[in-house]
């Protein structure tokens, strides 16, 4: 069983809703309400992370919002992972030629992480903005997955056994082959489905509570209900046309695992498969140009 830390829970449900809030600030009293904490526990960790910059304190209205260190902590994370910088003319490139939201997303060892917006994003996107996290578990995060070593397949398939009570031969047959059909194809596709529209009203929900263990059940019952619907799309028809959720491409620095993806969403109508295929192509040119910037073989002119 994985270990929790209470306490920390709580200093991250806060940061959480600081940064899911960026043009808002919230006095205690709002802050203990959305997020189901004790005044006297609420106050102790606001005045602890104020003490030391995490956040600020409105010398009137006494709210708290984000502070000078957490600007410091964004920029040392950014300065290690400049291949953000690279991304962003080619996505905003990519989103006015094609007039569809685009996402980049990392990837941490538990979830997948929304980490820039480009454009109109899915509705589902909007409803968890910047800081997304998804489980890291099958079928999300396929596509980073596709392209990892055996090692890291096989542990992200038996997170999805795991969460489902068992091994289940049917569905390790079916994740395996749109891992196969990701990797020959170069880039994920996947369908709109119940489990994402449910995901959605559930995010609308609880977004004034902004519970970090409510958030986690609501992805984890997603990733859980994913496994029964069609989701991958493992052979694109060029005649057919597809209820297109998001269109996946890998970036890579160095030719090991994705650091990243871009993902194509806001997709208001059926699309044929043949427009899957050019918008997956014009990604991954932009993917390999963001690549061969970032791994040092070409430069910005």
């Amino acid at each position: 069983m994985a270990l929790f830390s209470q306490p920390t829970a709580r200093a991250l449900a806060i940061l959480d809703l600081l940064m899911a809030n960026p043009h808002q600030a919230f006095g205690l009293t709002e802050m203990t309400r959305r997020l189901n904490l004790n005044k006297a526990t609420c106050h102790a960790i606001l005045t602890t992370m104020a003490n030391y910059g995490f956040l600020v304190q409105h010398p009137k209205t006494k709210a708290y919002r984000l502070g000078p260190s957490i600007i410091a902590a964004g920029n040392a994370a950014f300065a290690q992972f400049p291949v953000l910088e690279y991304a962003r003319p080619e996505l905003e490139a990519l989103q006015n030629d094609l007039g569809i939201g685009f996402a980049v997303t990392g990837r941490s060892k538990m979830h997948q992480v929304l980490l820039a917006l480009y454009g109109r994003a899915t509705p589902l996107i909007d409803s968890f903005q910047l800081g997304l996290r998804l489980p890291n578990t099958a079928p999300v995060a396929a596509c980073f997955t596709a392209f990892s070593d055996a090692k890291y397949l096989e542990a992200w398939l038996t997170r999805a056994h795991e969460a489902r009570d068992g091994y289940n031969e049917k569905l390790d047959q079916k994740l395996r082959v749109s891992l196969i059909a990701i990797r020959a194809h170069g880039y994920e596709v996947t369908l709109k489905t119940k489990a994402e529209s449910e995901l959605r009203d559930e995010l609308g929900r609880i977004h004034n509570s902004w519970s970090l263990t409510e958030l986690e059940e609501a992805a984890n019952k997603y990733q859980h209900d994913l496994c029964d619907e069609h989701y991958h799309l493992d052979r694109v028809d060029p005649k057919a046309r597809y209820d297109i959720s998001t269109i996946t491409v890998p970036v890579f620095v160095y030719k090991e695992v994705p650091v990243m993806c871009f993902v194509a969403g806001s997709f208001d109508k059926t699309i044929t498969g043949a427009q899957v295929e050019e918008i997956a192509v014009r990604m991954k040119e932009s993917a390999d140009r963001v690549t061969a910037l970032a791994s040092g073989r070409d430069t910005v002119s």
